[in-house]
């Protein structure tokens, strides 16, 4: 968790819930990882703020974006630990194509409820400032493939995307592939889409399910709360490592749409010492195996 402040690792009952990686492994995929103070991809890694124009090192060369923001590998300290929470913390200071400082903290809850996630942004610096964050869990397959997931994902509207994976338009999901807002399988699908206008709960939540689609009765559930305005859901099937594709499916809940720092989509603007925040989590059902079984 001291890299990047993410997720390595969550099971329940002895399965794994998260599509994740080992103690001593490199994480790979964004498995896991916090997405700040931008998720998904910024074109050119360049953007326009109050007139000022400003450039971010190009973390995806081959396609010439920033992708995913600038504190994934940083170095977070634990504030404070317990059997069932914790709180990971991170300051930010001014780099390329950053001027702000941001103070960033995550709390872990751990409940009879599942987990539970809040994210507080806080501008430290001067000046306002744009800000947008997400996260990359991969659901687990259950130890198969998402080939056979029954997902469930309740977006109204779905983004179009170039070579360089930047939306250029938005659509209804009915005129498309993507509507998943009643639960269908996943089969052969490739996604690689960012979602938004979300259905929500009288809680205010949207919630994205995965369901084996085998009859076990085997589910995980992912939430929202109303600051997630976007989510992507993604197959896997361009991770480096080919053993690792289609084993989980990365839904990513995100404040914002992909190329936000550019296009204004979801983009959220902290004043001097104000502080944003988002929670998502998670609540995996695991039947139990009878006795003898």
């Amino acid at each position: 968790m001291e890299v990047g402040g993410g997720i390595r690792s969550y099971s329940v009952g002895g399965e794994a819930v998260l599509d994740g990686y080992g103690e001593d492994e490199a994480c790979s995929g964004g498995r896991g990882q916090l997405l700040a103070p931008w998720p998904n991809r910024l074109g050119d890694g360049r953007y326009v703020w109050r007139g000022e124009e400003l450039q971010t090192p190009l973390t995806e060369p081959d396609r010439h974006n920033a992708i995913h923001g600038l504190v994934r590998w940083a170095s977070w300290s634990v504030a404070s630990a317990g059997e069932d929470r914790a709180r990971m913390e991170y300051r930010l200071y001014p780099q390329p194509g950053w001027p702000w400082i941001l103070d960033l903290a995550v709390d872990y809850d751990l409940s009879d409820g599942g987990l539970r996630v809040r994210t507080a942004v806080t501008n430290r610096g001067r000046g306002p400032c744009p800000v947008g964050i997400g996260w990359h869990p991969y659901l687990a397959a259950f130890g198969g493939l998402v080939d056979g997931f029954e997902l469930t994902l309740p977006a109204a509207t779905a983004y179009r995307a170039d070579e360089r994976g930047l939306p250029t338009a938005t659509v209804p999901v009915e005129s498309t592939g993507l509507d998943f807002r009643a639960p269908r399988m996943i089969g052969v699908a490739h996604l690689d889409d960012a979602f938004t206008h979300l259905v929500r709960g009288s809680d205010g939540r949207a919630v994205v399910q995965v369901a084996a689609g085998d009859g076990s009765g085997r589910s995980t559930r992912l939430w929202m709360d109303s600051s997630y305005t976007h989510v992507m859901a993604f197959t896997g099937d361009t991770l480096t490592d080919p053993s690792r594709r289609r084993r989980g499916l990365g839904v990513e809940p995100m404040t914002c749409a992909p190329d936000m720092l550019r296009n204004g989509d979801g983009r959220v603007v902290l004043e001097e010492g104000d502080t944003f925040e988002a929670t998502w989590g998670l609540i995996a059902a695991v039947p139990a195996v009878p006795a003898g079984g």
